[in-house]
């Protein structure tokens, strides 16, 4: 046995030597030798473990028909020994056979390692070729030629689009602050390349996203919107896809609200021009609800016409769900709540809208602003009454999302300990009331003598008329508030429209009290 001692590493090789016994008893001796680099021997150390042994030192080789043949050296020495080379080398087939296929497998495996090493080979050559693409992109970008940094961004424009490793290439190499400052170039083409070079950039990246904010990009965009000549509409767009993208970052959003920016998208959104196309209207709309995320914006908002603006544009099933959106984010500053509740029918739209929407969303978001308006207000809590919030309230109870019908519950609370104190004031004020006019006349000589109970009696049959009267009142709500709901349901339902109540319904709506109110 070889043995290599404090992991001394040397040029080794293998060989097989073969005494004169060898090819009768099956035993074979190995020699080491110092004269190959490290690879050959590693090379030779996979062949052994592969195959059992080295097919290139070995004594015997393969013919064409995969039979094993001595050496010529081999088969001089046997033959001075009076051997038959035949007998002597011969091998049972199945062991020439799996000889055969050691080898050919050893070759395959060979292969494999050579095209992974060919491949990795290929793959860092064609990075260094990107790499010193990009590169003369960005020393383009910095060329006094207008046209030559036109082209650069077009080409920044197109290999950002979808390479999120370019786009960390070209922002690493400098390529952020050449585009901000080709927005003061006059050419509408080299305003709107740079615009969507800047817009791929920001594309899943937020450093690059700060970066695009820190080069002064936002005012420059501005400065574009304010210039006297009205701007081109396809940079409108491009401005307002930008102002959508930067503002999805959180640390952008103050600066892009106090800015200016507010202003100009609501009236992108509101511009009924068709110059504007819906997708520029989307992201303004997309834009302002990630400013109004930001406490400190909802200040810059509420001094636009927004509010009404929305209010009127919820029946449109598109806008709906992120015009809620942002009516949710403004009803957290009293400001907000204030600016909504001052709009006409503001609290009719919103009670409409539990009614005709089926999305949970909305659903969800709507009751939100009920909700919170809702706790907030007494006045709003009244006018919510007023637009028939009960009905709403109660068939989202019975066919909202989970969330809608804990919010729907929440502002039946607030509404049931409402309608409780007025109605104990209201009885409070007709006992003291009825206690103060009828004193004198059940404490009148005449009555007292003749019946000192007949004035407690009195009284009492009065205010059982009086209880009875809101007893009756109460019923009729209730009854009413539910074939309403009943009305909806089966509606929603698709039932037909003569479809007859159960009498287990009817036993129910004719049987309830006042506990059956919400309210």
């Amino acid at each position: 046995m070889a043995k290599i001692h404090q992991n001394n590493v040397r040029s080794l090789i293998l060989e097989r030597n073969d005494g004169p016994t060898s090819a009768a008893d099956g035993h074979h001796h190995f020699r080491l030798w110092t004269a190959f680099s490290g690879a050959a021997f590693r090379r030779k150390i996979f062949d052994a473990v592969s195959c059992g042994g080295s097919s290139r030192y070995g004594r015997e080789i393969l013919d064409d028909e995969g039979i094993s043949l001595p050496t010529p050296k081999a088969k001089t020495e046997m033959e001075s020994r009076g051997v038959d080379s035949e007998k002597g080398n011969g091998r049972k087939p199945e062991k020439q056979k799996e000889a055969k296929g050691c080898v050919s497998k050893s070759e395959k495996l060979l292969d494999l390692l050579n095209l992974a090493e060919g491949e990795a080979a290929g793959e860092i050559k064609k990075k260094e070729e990107a790499l010193e693409e990009l590169k003369i992109v960005v020393k383009d970008l910095q060329s006094e030629s207008e046209e030559q940094r036109r082209e650069a961004a077009s080409k920044v424009r197109s290999l950002a689009k979808e390479n999120s490793e370019t786009r960390v290439t070209l922002a690493m190499l400098g390529a952020i602050p050449p585009l901000a400052g080709m927005l003061d170039f006059q050419l509408v083409d080299s305003q709107i390349s740079a615009l969507y070079a800047l817009l791929n950039l920001g594309i899943g990246n937020d450093l690059n996203k700060a970066a695009i904010v820190k080069a002064g990009a936002v005012h420059k965009m501005l400065k574009l919107i304010e210039s006297p000549v009205a701007p081109n509409p396809s940079v409108s767009e491009a401005i307002v896809a930008n102002f959508l993208g930067l503002s999805a970052l959180d640390s952008n959003k103050p600066i892009i609200g106090s800015s200016g920016a507010v202003p100009f998208l609501v009236k992108t959104l509101k511009n009924s021009d068709k110059k504007v196309g819906p997708q520029a209207k989307q992201d303004a709309l997309r834009a302002l609800y990630n400013l109004s995320i930001f406490p400190s914006n909802i200040s810059f908002i509420l001094e636009t016409d927004l509010i009404p603006f929305l209010l009127e544009m919820l029946g449109d099933m598109e806008l709906s769900e992120r015009i809620l959106s942002i009516l949710s984010n403004l009803v957290s500053t009293p400001e907000g709540r204030k600016a909504i509740s001052r709009v006409p029918d503001a609290f009719p739209i919103l009670v409409d809208v539990l009614n005709w929407t089926d999305s949970p969303g909305c659903q969800e978001k709507a009751s939100y602003v009920l909700m919170v308006m809702a706790h907030k207000s007494y006045g709003d809590r009244q006018a919510m009454i007023e637009a028939g919030i009960a009905s709403a309230l109660l068939e989202l109870t019975l066919l909202g999302s989970t969330l809608a019908q804990k919010r729907a519950s929440r502002i039946l609370e607030c509404l049931r300990v409402d309608k409780g104190k007025q109605v104990s004031g209201t009885y409070g004020g007709n006992l003291v009331a009825a206690a103060a006019v009828s004193a004198p006349i059940c404490g009148s000589s005449s009555s007292t003598s003749t019946n000192p109970n007949g004035v407690a009696k009195e009284c009492l049959e009065e205010e059982e008329d009086m209880m009875s009267e809101e007893k009756k009142a109460v019923k009729q709500l209730v009854q009413q508030s539910l074939q309403n709901n009943m009305k909806r349901i089966v509606k929603r339902a698709n039932l037909p429209q003569d479809f007859v109540p159960s009498e287990h319904f009817k036993s129910l709506t004719t049987s309830s009290t006042s506990k059956s109110l919400p309210f």
